[in-house]
């Protein structure tokens, strides 16, 4: 499925849905505590001049993520 990416190559203005977290330890229990987990839906509001960190639109909170982090979740693309 080419639809499938991580949370990072997403552009301004799309929108995913959370498949899986690869990440671990604290930054993984901080995200799930967000509300960022399977199945979740998220849109990519604003990314930096420097394209780190990117505004997303999580749960109707907006959450900065580095890059670093969001390249270790993997989304569908809507």
């Amino acid at each position: 499925m080419k639809n499938i990416c991580t949370l990072n190559r997403l552009n301004e203005g799309e929108k995913c849905r959370v498949r899986k977290l690869l990440i671990q330890g604290n930054m993984r229990k901080r995200l799930r505590d967000i509300g960022l987990i399977e199945g979740t839906d998220v849109d990519c509001l604003k990314k930096s001049v420097s394209g780190d960190p990117t505004a997303y639109l999580i749960r109707g909170a907006v959450i900065a993520l580095r890059s670093d982090d969001s390249s270790r979740i993997i989304v569908n693309k809507l």
